[in-house]
């Protein structure tokens, strides 16, 4: 009997730690391929009917770059390789961001696109389809959702992220920086008293497009796609519908959809907030289950203002405030994976936020070395997260959130096992989106689509040299990087907008100096040799004596001229640490853009660090350790979830 997939790759890719401490070279391609062959002795044979393609884009973060408003006479900005005007955000607040505000707009109709020609029925937005639930937004995804749904007959079902309603209830908002005249910033506000004193003489724009939606204003718009129940579903409900499969009718559902009878009480003041979550059957067997896992913690003052949003917490953590807060959601699982599991239903659930650790279970060793607060690792879910869900019956899920593409499993001690498969976003690095494909009722592909040609998305550009232009007469400091515009593909684009997030962002916010300092000063070659140095050469973990470096690295290129030095010092410490935060949020789709020779020496030069002792070369051990776990999660781009046997199955 072959063993669980997920099994076979850790024996297999234990070599890649071990040879981080022995400083062996790794052939990872040949553990890749040999994976891929153990994979394919295990596959079953495929139904012979053609199967369901469920396409699952997270985290589009929607904004309108052609959106006008309804209140005041404004336009954006004209584009002069165009003529048409934009309104947009500017390159900088891009890419200062996670996500992109812009390119992402063009991103999210090539993805649809590509998902008509590859057949696909069924579209799921797990949360976060708007740049924050403005009314200028959520227009622009409901017109693309009518627009797609006419044309191509695509059933679309969405669930609210912390982007959506970023607060329970409308709230007035802003930013100040979309793209100006001139390249300047402007500020667009929904009220005056919102927008700070500007640096420049653009007076700011106000208009109620630009504040935030609460679940009322953004459920409304978009009733349509799944939210409300339709007289063309076989069966639709939420955690608070009083009828069964048995007794249901549209005419039952429809007045039980309205929101004031999908609340729940979240404090001890009796306060009531929305639940938009609801099951719904599309077709005959198919039970798509959309968990809304926003929880807005109310403030002592809610007691007395209950629907004023700023007396609320944001949701971005996700399900370890669902466990606290939200303690019907669960039972309500349970209650449907039962019934589904009765009718013989494909059950599959989806919601914004992971399930499952999604650092390939390095969160432990992170939060050691960078902080509970850096690399977003307060978001991760807690191990009782994965255990209730799994537990209540669920087998797959489908998660957004943290841009980023991984898969993880849980099996818990009576033998549930739970699939939690990270879409990653359209809006970073890398852009993609998630194909389910129903092969049987035990069994579903799963295969990652990457974006990385999306149609017209330079068209922007002209603005942006505006803008760059604008920076550089001004003086402005930590200028963003100009030859992002030179991007080829819109891959090559979110590639550039990480390493420069990476750059104005990360290193300020996620590293420790201690860390960061020896690697941003070193190259390949030097950190090779730094790895053996006497710590007493480093002063504030910085080399206190570079002719010693220089010395000690002659010395090992004439030792051994087998290694390749010159490909050693093509490369920086900052390119290594580029290079982990795509590994970290591509997982396996990172390999191919790092490229086996790098990834090769990367591991070689981490490998002559050791993670005992203190200093700074015990960091960078510890930093190893992390950066070889990330090889080491199980399946994340092409792979079957097995049901029956609570496996994930490569796919090559």
């Amino acid at each position: 009997m072959m063993e669980p997939m997920n099994v076979l790759k850790s024996k297999l890719v234990v070599p890649i730690l071990e040879n981080l401490k022995t400083g062996k070279m790794v052939q990872i391609g040949c553990i890749l391929c040999l994976i891929g062959c153990l994979s394919a002795c295990g596959e079953r044979q495929v139904m012979s009917t053609d199967p369901i393609k469920i396409a699952f884009m997270a985290d589009v973060h929607l904004h309108d770059i052609y959106g006008t408003f309804g209140d005041i006479d404004y336009s954006g900005v004209k584009n002069p390789m165009t003529g048409k005007y934009n309104t947009i955000r500017t390159m900088g607040a891009q890419l200062r961001s996670t996500r992109l505000f812009n390119e992402n707009y063009f991103a999210f109709l090539a993805a649809l696109d590509d998902a008509v020609e590859r057949g696909v029925s069924y579209v799921v937005l797990p949360g976060d389809f708007s740049d924050d639930g403005q009314p200028l937004n959520v227009r622009a995804v409901r017109q693309i959702l009518d627009d797609y749904s006419q044309q191509y007959n695509l059933s679309f079902f969405a669930i609210t992220g912390n982007h959506d309603p970023v607060r329970p209830f409308a709230m007035p908002a802003g930013k100040m920086d979309f793209l100006g005249n001139g390249g300047r910033e402007q500020a667009i506000v929904s009220r005056l008293e919102l927008a700070r004193e500007s640096a420049n003489d653009l007076l700011p724009i106000v208009t109620a497009d630009i504040q935030t939606m609460g679940y009322e204003g953004v459920l409304s718009a978009l009733k349509n796609y799944g939210f409300s129940p339709k007289d063309d579903y076989l069966y639709w409900e939420t955690p608070f519908s009083e009828y069964t499969p048995e007794t249901y009718s549209y005419e039952k559902a429809l007045p039980l959809a309205t929101l004031e009878n999908r609340t729940y009480t979240i404090s001890s003041h009796g306060i009531k907030i929305p639940d938009a979550s609801y099951l719904v059957e599309p077709m005959e067997g198919l039970w798509l289950l959309a968990l809304d896992g926003n929880v807005y913690i109310p403030k002592d003052e809610a007691k007395n203002s209950p629907s004023n949003p700023k007396y609320y917490g944001s949701a971005s953590i996700g399900y370890n405030q669902v466990i606290t807060h939200k303690g019907h959601l669960i039972p309500w699982v349970k209650k449907v994976a039962a019934m589904a599991k009765k009718q013989e239903k494909v059950l599959i659930a989806f919601s914004h936020y992971p399930m499952v650790d999604f650092n390939d279970d390095a969160t432990i060793e992170m939060v050691k070395m960078f902080g509970e607060n850096a690399f977003q690792l307060h978001r991760v879910p807690s191990e009782s997260i994965a255990q209730g869900f799994a537990e209540a019956g669920l087998q797959i899920h489908f998660g957004g959130h943290m841009h980023i593409n991984d898969t993880g499993i849980r099996t818990t001690k009576t033998g549930n096992t739970l699939v939690n498969v990270q879409v990653p976003s359209l809006a970073a690095y890398c852009p993609a989106y998630k194909i389910a494909t129903l092969r049987s009722s035990e069994e579903i592909e799963v295969e990652t689509i990457r974006m990385d040609t999306v149609p017209n998305f330079q068209e922007l550009f002209p603005l942006y040299k505006m803008e760059h232009a604008y920076l550089k007469a001004s003086l402005a400091q930590d200028i963003w990087d100009f030859e992002i515009l030179s991007s080829a593909t819109f891959g090559d684009f979110t590639e550039w907008h990480l390493r420069e997030l990476v750059r104005l962002r990360f290193l300020k916010n996620d590293w420790p100096k201690e860390s960061k300092n020896l690697l941003l000063s070193l190259n390949g070659a030097e950190l090779w040799v730094a790895a053996k140095m006497d710590s007493n050469l480093f002063v504030h973990d910085e080399i206190l004596d570079k002719a010693t470096l220089d010395r000690m690295l002659a010395k090992a290129m004439h030792e051994d001229r087998t290694m390749p030095w010159n490909q050693l010092r093509s490369w920086t410490g900052f390119d290594l640490i580029v290079d982990f935060y795509k590994i970290r949020n591509g997982d396996e789709l990172a390999l191919t853009d790092i490229g086996h020779n790098r990834l090769q020496q990367y591991l070689e030069v981490l490998g002559r660090f050791q993670s005992e002792g203190e200093g700074p070369q015990k960091r960078i051990g510890d930093f190893a350790k992390i950066f070889g776990k990330m090889l080491q999660g199980v399946p994340s781009d092409h792979f079957r979830v097995d049901l029956e046997k609570g496996q994930v199955i490569r796919v090559e």
